[in-house]
């Protein structure tokens, strides 16, 4: 926790989970309840202002994970941009590979942040990536642009061959 809280006001976007907030840094989303999972989006809100102001990061990045069962799960994001909260569309996965969701949404959560500018369309390229490498085997996803964009698209988080 020490550690964590003396790096953190050096990163201007900051990834993590609700559970990473909670355990490292003791903030929790109002009406949350961690352990089974339910946060509404409000929660997931508050848990990214209170990021920012704690530590001043630009921009705080949160995956959204709901646990139907073991190999179902809903999966999203939310990018907060200090003023505004955007929210990926919600993708109903069947996880053939749990490794590697989470770098994958930051990787595209980064492409679409380079590359367009636009919060929007970043955490939606975050989302659209980490369900398609969910849904892969192996814990780095080949995707390319093209697949990401189809998910994006609609298409599902399906690989297409």
């Amino acid at each position: 926790r020490f550690c964590m809280a003396r790096l953190v006001p050096y990163v201007d976007v900051l990834i993590a989970n609700e559970a990473d907030a909670a355990d490292v840094f003791g903030i929790v989303g109002e009406g949350s309840d961690v352990e089974s999972g339910k946060l509404d989006k409000q929660g997931y809100i508050s848990v990214a202002e209170q990021l920012v102001k704690r530590f001043g990061c630009k921009k705080v990045a949160i995956t959204l994970r709901t646990s139907l069962s073991a190999f179902d799960n809903k999966w999203a994001g939310l990018l907060y941009d200090g003023k505004k909260a955007y929210f990926s569309p919600e993708y109903m996965i069947h996880i053939v590979d749990r490794v590697g969701g989470g770098d994958s949404f930051a990787s595209g959560l980064i492409y679409g942040l380079m590359t367009t500018g636009d919060a929007e369309k970043a955490v939606n390229y975050g989302a659209a990536h980490g369900a398609f490498a969910m849904t892969t085997p192996g814990g780095a996803s080949m995707a390319s642009v093209n697949e990401v964009e189809a998910i994006m698209g609609g298409a599902g988080a399906r690989v297409k061959r």
